[in-house]
C-alpha cells in the first residue's frame, strides 16, 4: 500500500506527506476484492493494469477539476 501511496504522489506532482493512521476495528489485513459477480453477470474482466489505470484516472480528474 506504501508503495502505491508513494506512486500517486509521484503522478499527481504532490509534496504531500505520507501519514499513518490506526486502521479501523474492521478493516482487513489483507483486501481481497472479489470481481467473480461482474465477470460471471456482465462478462466484466479488467483490460488495464493498475498503473495505467491510476494515470487515466489522474488524468480525468485533472480534466474535470480544469473545466
Amino acid at each position: 500500500m506504501l508503495d502505491r501511496a508513494r506512486r500517486i504522489v509521484d503522478l499527481v506532482g504532490s509534496v504531500t506527506r505520507i501519514r499513518f493512521v490506526e486502521r479501523p476495528v474492521d478493516d482487513p489485513t489483507r483486501p481481497r476484492p472479489d470481481t467473480r459477480l461482474a465477470r460471471e453477470r456482465l462478462g466484466r474482466r479488467p483490460r488495464v493494469g493498475w498503473d495505467e489505470g491510476l494515470e487515466r484516472t489522474i488524468h480525468w480528474f485533472t480534466r474535470s477539476a480544469a473545466a
